[in-house]
């Protein structure tokens, strides 16, 4: 995410930066659904919304994977450096103290007797105690990415293939078919299957593999892999609720480790990595937005945020129309995009502060050392 900034170049790939932004709007969708509990539940009657949800998920759900795909992308041919790791780092303790501190100026800090000192661990150890599970399971990522880039150029091309094979087998394909939950599966939400996602997408760049061979055929993988989700999450979920069963597998449609998400997500980066967009104001503006969308995620995700901002865009917008399909997709736009442009200004205003430190303590000896170590260590 928007930790995308991990190899600074002269001149970001617009198509790249679109598809990072892309992406971070399918995640905000997939809170959406699940803060407004619009998707289908075993065991109550279906609705046209809880339906139409459903969909929407099922195409939204290849944006976590399209994420992690990028980072590896372009983690794997640079040098991981300690200076954007801490600066990794950095971001997410301003974000979990600055928003803490500005709910508590404003009176809307929950804090309830008994979890005052777990409240504590988690804002001083957001990265340990999975305030943000995305962050706990990239840093982890990011952290090996040295050891996975020195793998990556020194394994043989089938051996290479051989350990992503593997990996897709132990994390992907089995789950996939095998109707019953097993205690090594964390449905992808976990640094196991980043670690997967990152392998393939180095893979993908080292030998420049061309995934199916067209912008055309890319972009039908991911149309039709996101239909065959969407109609097997809403089919196991009507064989549950007439006769009961695979309460467990009606929710791995659903898990970024599912072979279709994986395909799903393989299709829509390909897409982009065909796709072209022209110069002009439109990639200017892409560069730009592109880089600040982790910002979107560490802001809406916050643990004195995540439970509350749906209900504050029902404020704003009026309460989640669950009666109507068009008028709850209507508000579904409204408050995804309110949220990202939000998320895209603060992230904005964190970067000058960022950089306005960055010129003042350039040489200071705390940063000289970091840039010692930078080209001791990569």
């Amino acid at each position: 995410m928007g930790t995308a900034d991990e190899i600074q170049k002269s001149k970001r790939n617009p198509g790249f930066e679109l598809l990072r932004i892309v992406a971070m709007l399918m995640i905000i969708t997939l809170h959406y659904n699940s803060q407004t509990g619009a998707l289908l539940q075993l065991g109550i009657p279906a609705t046209g919304t809880a339906v139409f949800a459903n969909i929407m998920e099922s195409f939204a759900i290849t944006g976590l994977n399209v994420y992690v795909l990028l980072s590896g992308f372009f983690l794997s041919k640079g040098r991981v450096k300690l200076s954007r790791i801490l600066q990794l780092i950095a971001q997410v303790y301003f974000y979990t103290f600055v928003i803490s501190l500005v709910m508590m100026l404003v009176g809307t800090y929950s804090l309830q007797a008994g979890n005052t000192t777990y409240k504590l661990v988690e804002y001083l150890f957001p990265i340990s105690s999975e305030h943000y599970w995305f962050v706990t399971a990239y840093v982890i990522m990011y952290v090996l990415a040295p050891v996975m880039n020195a793998a990556v150029e020194k394994l043989p091309r089938i051996r290479m293939k051989a350990v992503i094979i593997g990996l897709l087998v132990w994390f992907c394909f089995i789950k996939s078919i095998v109707p019953v939950l097993f205690p090594t599966d964390h449905f992808g939400y976990d640094y196991g299957w980043f670690i997967c996602l990152y392998l393939i997408a180095a893979y993908i760049r080292k030998y420049n593999v061309v995934l199916f061979y067209s912008a055309r055929k890319s972009a039908m993988v991911f149309l039709i892999s996101c239909a065959v989700i969407a109609t097997m999450s809403i089919s196991l979920y009507y064989i549950n609720f007439n006769h009961g069963g695979l309460a467990h597998y009606s929710e791995v449609p659903f898990n970024l480790n599912f072979f279709f998400t994986l395909t799903g997500s393989l299709g829509l980066f390909s897409f982009f990595r065909f796709y072209r967009m022209r110069e002009g104001k439109a990639a200017d503006v892409v560069r730009f937005v592109g880089p600040l969308t982790f910002g979107v995620y560490l802001l809406h995700m916050h643990i004195e945020i995540r439970d509350r901002w749906v209900t504050w865009m029902e404020h704003l917008l009026g309460s989640v129309p669950y009666h109507s399909v068009p008028l709850f997709a209507w508000h579904a736009v409204r408050s995804i995009l309110i949220v990202f442009v939000a998320g895209i200004f603060v992230d904005w205003i964190r970067k000058m502060i960022f950089d306005f430190i960055g010129r003042v303590m350039h040489d200071t000896w705390l940063f000289k050392k970091i840039r010692e170590l930078d080209e001791k260590i990569c």
